[in-house]
């Protein structure tokens, strides 16, 4: 006798929105985070495990990538619009580039951590409790 069983649909933009929040991507309330990029083991709120994550280097990629695209753009705004000395430049970008993607970081990797829940990846689909 073969005994099925029936997933839960995980919605993959609900998951991400609440990983974006630094929230559980299960209930949407537990925090995610217990430090900065430190994901917490379990929701405290719903129980879902959150250690089974596999997120690495993406979020800094995506921050990195995202932040080189902003400034990139304004620094052409700059220089078409205004006579801007390199000095400036250095002044302004530099720390932008510094700031932008620490700000990014922790909401990139929430959404990354709910896409890989919702997707049930690595062990995100494993059963809780596992008969014998």
């Amino acid at each position: 006798m073969t005994e099925t069983h029936i997933l839960e649909q995980r919605s993959v933009p609900q998951a991400m929105w609440r990983g974006t929040l630094c929230r559980c991507p299960h209930c949407g309330k537990g925090k995610m985070f217990r430090a900065f990029l430190k994901v917490v083991d379990q929701c405290d709120v719903c129980g879902e495990e959150l250690n089974h994550h596999r997120a690495d280097d993406f979020p800094p990629y995506i921050a990195i990538t995202i932040a080189g695209h902003i400034i990139i753009a304004i620094m052409m705004h700059m220089d078409m619009a205004y006579r801007i000395e390199p000095m400036t430049y250095i002044i302004s970008m530099i720390p932008l580039a510094i700031i932008l993607p620490l700000i990014m970081l922790q909401p990139i990797k929430g959404a990354i951590v709910g896409l890989q829940w919702a997707n049930r990846m690595y062990d995100f689909g494993a059963n809780r409790s596992k008969q014998s």
